[in-house]
């Protein structure tokens, strides 16, 4: 681990440090770490517009007692690290672009792709002087880290994928409740938010285990530590105009689990399935009542088939 990072105490985790990093390409990614430096290193990537505190802190503290240092990150464009301040060129287009991805075809007008994310990723395992680490990817976040375990595969050990996809065409599509609901124009008053990420997390939440009032709870602690729409906007424009990851799955040498809820109405499990089937020898668990989160419930089952996996 990098000496001259300096890390101070997370003011949203006992177990946690956070610190910022510049990568030196114009873009300072904020990031949290907990465990024993010493040990095998679980970087974790977050989906779209999430901060790294949707990564529950019991999740994280399950792979730390696991024997895991655990480094968790905002994504360029959300929570504390870089924003780019233009404004989204393309947000009246996304209907169309979401067609035209849907069966395969290109799109353009993005400021960034999931490659230059996944080049974010490589670059932060440079400046924290890490020369190899297991990967955790959750939806747009299992989308980059795809990337870089087929990019980078000196840097990655093994890999672990949940609930994402891998873009091909044709693929089922979203639900047309979630997807309204994702792509619907931004609230800017902190009551509107908090009530539309409970909309959110009732459609694509695990059925059995939404708890209303901590989504309020998180929700609110979310808007308070950074709120920036565009953000969201920006990183889906990045997946629109990235496309299909087949080519990359098919680099992918490292041992890879895929897990995925059979539940999830935001990106059906066949998109876990063909995730696994397109990366060689890949493993695939589906969670029963499982949806498009990580509930408390889950997390003993998760961290314990992500640390019997990532175990040397």
């Amino acid at each position: 681990m990098n000496q001259n990072i300096v890390f101070s105490p997370s003011p949203y985790s006992k177990y946690m440090r956070e610190a910022q990093v510049d990568l030196g390409n114009g873009i300072q990614l904020h990031i949290e770490m907990g465990g024993n430096p010493e040990h095998p290193c679980i970087l974790l990537i977050m989906g779209l517009g999430g901060q790294l505190i949707l990564w529950p802190d019991f999740f994280c503290k399950s792979l730390i007692d696991q024997g895991f240092c655990v480094i968790r990150f905002d994504n360029r464009d959300i929570g504390l690290s870089s924003k780019i301040t233009t404004e989204p060129q393309n947000s009246h287009h996304l209907l169309s672009m979401m067609a035209r991805f849907s069966v395969g075809l290109k799109n353009h007008g993005a400021p960034y792709t999931l490659e230059d994310m996944a080049d974010d990723v490589g670059l932060l395992l440079d400046k924290l002087d890490i020369s190899q680490c297991n990967l955790i990817g959750a939806s747009m976040g299992g989308m980059i880290a795809q990337i870089v375990a087929a990019k980078y595969p000196e840097k990655i050990s093994k890999l672990g994928l949940l609930f994402t996809s891998n873009n091909q065409p044709l693929l089922p599509a979203p639900g047309i409740k979630q997807l309204k609901l994702m792509i619907s124009k931004r609230p800017t008053q902190e009551d509107e938010i908090i009530r539309q990420n409970v909309q959110l997390y009732k459609i694509i939440g695990s059925p059995n285990y939404i708890n209303v009032e901590e989504i309020r709870l998180f929700a609110r602690k979310a808007y308070f530590r950074s709120y920036y729409p565009n953000g969201v906007l920006h990183q889906l424009l990045a997946i629109l105009c990235t496309g299909s990851l087949l080519k990359w799955d098919q680099q992918i040498q490292q041992p890879t689990l895929v897990i995925h809820g059979a539940s999830d109405r935001l990106l059906p499990p066949k998109h876990g399935r063909v995730v696994a089937k397109a990366i060689k020898a890949a493993k695939f668990e589906l969670i029963a009542g499982m949806g498009h989160d990580i509930p408390p419930h889950f997390i003993p089952q998760l961290s314990g088939l992500f640390a019997h996996h990532f175990k040397p």
